[in-house]
């Protein structure tokens, strides 16, 4: 089966690529660009942008099923940035595949579409959309994910998947950014530190992918879900946090602020920083940020399970083993240069 991944050069199409490639998938990646570790495992990059239907036409071009992985994330920036990314380009995917006749199409949604400001403890695929949004990141991947599951249909089948916090070897996105911050001495604990969350190892998170699309192949019952993803069990976010902190040969974090002030201060940030038009770099506390560090989200993972047979193959002690030493096996090739 020829298939597209949308960000396939990216943290979790990489590895979604990796499973692709071992399972004798023929694979195609979409992205703005090339990438040589791609090129390296024998798979295709069509370069274009989600706004360019002409493009996502040529990269889907005798294409089976699609994985549509590609996204702007983070917790700041133009709001139209974020829509056009993620809620417009995910529309466009969907209209292309429509028009060419492709059934299946996997979504990579987040957690963060069903996250308001209050704690999630064990929440499973019945929670509703909150009725506002601390980012335009959360936001606009919910208008996404509800375009594509509602665009399902008797000729168009889709899900989406909702993998909590990736993580893993050559993570671009929590790792560096908590160590450059308690580098720095400013990693501060939010809130009391005994709050719960979900989190997933990278590997885990694509392999719940390649599952949901060889269930979707053969059962479209499983059509117009979401699924949430997780590890075989919810984290004390702080002692994790911690524990990565210690991996790294950095200082154990000592200081901390209350999530009513961090809160506080999020918001003023937010207010500053629209008002000076700063887009980049983002704001050092966020309300969304402060939620996140502060309350508990994590989820029952037992729909993906009974659906298409999810479990997390690679365990929490074994992914930080991975992780670490990967770390520091790029360190020691970084002093070599």
């Amino acid at each position: 089966m020829k298939v597209l991944v949308t960000g396939g050069g990216g943290f979790l199409g990489t590895a979604i690529c990796k499973i692709l490639i071992q399972k004798d998938y023929d694979v195609v990646n979409f992205s703005r660009n090339a990438y040589p570790h791609l090129s390296e495992l024998g798979i295709k990059t069509v370069k274009g942008d989600l706004s360019d239907l002409n493009s996502i036409r040529i990269a889907m071009k005798d294409v089976e099923a699609i994985f549509h992985v590609a996204a702007i994330a983070g917790v700041w920036g133009k709001y139209e940035s974020y829509y056009q990314t993620n809620t417009v380009g995910s529309q466009n995917i969907v209209s292309v595949a429509k028009e060419l006749g492709i059934k299946f199409l996997i979504y990579t949604s987040t957690p963060s579409v069903v996250f308001g400001k209050d704690d999630i403890n064990n929440g499973d695929e019945t929670l509703e959309y909150p009725t506002s949004y601390l980012t335009h990141y959360a936001y606009t991947k919910h208008l996404a994910e509800k375009h594509i599951l509602s665009s399902c249909d008797e000729a168009f089948y889709a899900v989406s998947i909702r993998p909590h916090l990736i993580w893993g070897p050559n993570d671009p996105h929590i790792l560096p950014r908590l160590i450059e911050k308690a580098k720095v001495g400013k990693l501060k604990r939010v809130g009391e530190g005994t709050n719960l969350v979900d989190i997933v190892y990278v590997d885990n998170a694509a392999m719940a992918h390649v599952l949901a699309l060889e269930k979707l192949i053969v059962d479209q019952s499983i059509s117009s879900n979401a699924y949430f993803i997780g590890q075989e069990a919810p984290v004390s976010l702080w002692d994790f946090i911690g524990k990565l902190v210690a991996l790294s040969g950095e200082e154990p974090i000592e200081s901390s602020i209350s999530y009513k002030k961090a809160y506080f201060v999020g918001s003023i940030l937010e207010q500053i920083f629209s008002l000076l038009g700063i887009n980049k770099p983002e704001p050092p506390m966020t309300r969304f940020i402060a939620t996140q560090l502060a309350k508990s989200h994590y989820f029952s993972h037992e729909k993906a399970k009974k659906d298409f047979g999810y479990t997390p193959l690679i365990t929490i002690d074994e992914g930080l083993e991975r992780t670490f030493s990967k770390r520091k096996e790029n360190l020691h090739l970084t002093n070599l240069k």
